[in-house]
């Protein structure tokens, strides 16, 4: 059984910092690089997901 994430944003970079946005569940700012491989990645603390926009994808930015 799989669960979808909490929150998707796409973003345009491969290089995003996460910080739960400092509300009352926030974490500490970390920072996340987006393999190639599979073009998103989920925060290891909120499990908010970064998802590349499909331009950058496709360019291999």
């Amino acid at each position: 059984m799989t669960i979808d994430p909490p929150e998707i944003r796409t973003v345009t970079t491969r290089k995003v910092s996460c910080d739960a946005d400092q509300g009352p569940l926030g974490h500490p700012r970390i920072w996340l690089h987006i393999p190639h491989e599979r073009n998103w990645i989920d925060c290891p603390y909120c499990d908010r997901r970064f998802v590349l926009r499909e331009e950058e994808a496709t360019a291999r930015g």
